[in-house]
């Protein structure tokens, strides 16, 4: 799925990683409605009305699928910027490792599903059970790319430590801003969301 900006050529184009079972078609009339960009969206593998199984290696794939398909053929203003939210952030981060990003939205991403995992299940060998670890926190060293973390005051899911973890490692300039009052998933209805993300893309 893509949709053009306004003006097309003078607008970046935004490749958009969602959370988990969260319907990227909603996803894009929000985006439409806020930030004057082209952007990229696709459901996961077993989402929506995409087939087969979700899994690191299938989603990194998909990523790579997409931006080599559209990066070079999509009208923009030669900015390419990855978003990725919850789940999605780890795929954003995989992109941007492999391909040429020049910027990242990061929400409520984590260090690692693993790391995550691991503070909410202590009593379990979670290195063993969790077979998709979604390492952004190793990747994180060597982005030396700007990022916006743009994380939930009281975020149930993903608890702080893990964002900030990541963004201490980042490569590059990391902006952060804390939403206040927001949960893991009513951060993009608090009234800082849009202007947050306006803000850091309009100065790249």
């Amino acid at each position: 799925m893509g949709h053009s900006a306004r003006d097309p050529q003078n607008a970046p184009l935004i490749f958009y990683f969602g959370g988990n079972a969260e319907d990227v078609s909603v996803t894009g009339l929000d985006i439409s409605d806020n930030i004057d960009a082209n952007f990229v969206l696709m459901n996961y593998r077993g989402y929506g009305a995409s087939e087969g199984a979700p899994s690191e290696s299938a989603l990194f794939a998909d990523a790579l699928f997409a931006y080599d398909a559209l990066a070079s053929t999509t009208v923009h203003n030669g900015k390419l910027i990855a978003f990725g939210r919850s789940l999605g952030s780890g795929v954003a981060i995989y992109l941007s490792a492999q391909r040429r990003i020049d910027a990242l939205v990061l929400v409520t991403p984590y260090d690692s599903i693993r790391n995550v995992a691991r503070r909410r299940f202590p009593w379990l060998p979670v290195s063993r059970l969790i077979r998709h670890p979604f390492d952004s926190v190793a990747l994180a060293p060597s982005l030396d790319i700007p990022a916006l973390f743009l994380v939930a005051e009281h975020d149930e899911v993903i608890p702080l430590p893990h964002a900030r973890k990541l963004a201490d490692f980042w490569g590059g300039s990391a902006r952060w801003v804390l939403i206040e009052g927001a949960t893991h998933n009513s951060i993009d209805v608090e009234s800082d969301y849009w202007p947050s993300i306006r803000e850091f893309l309009y100065n790249q």
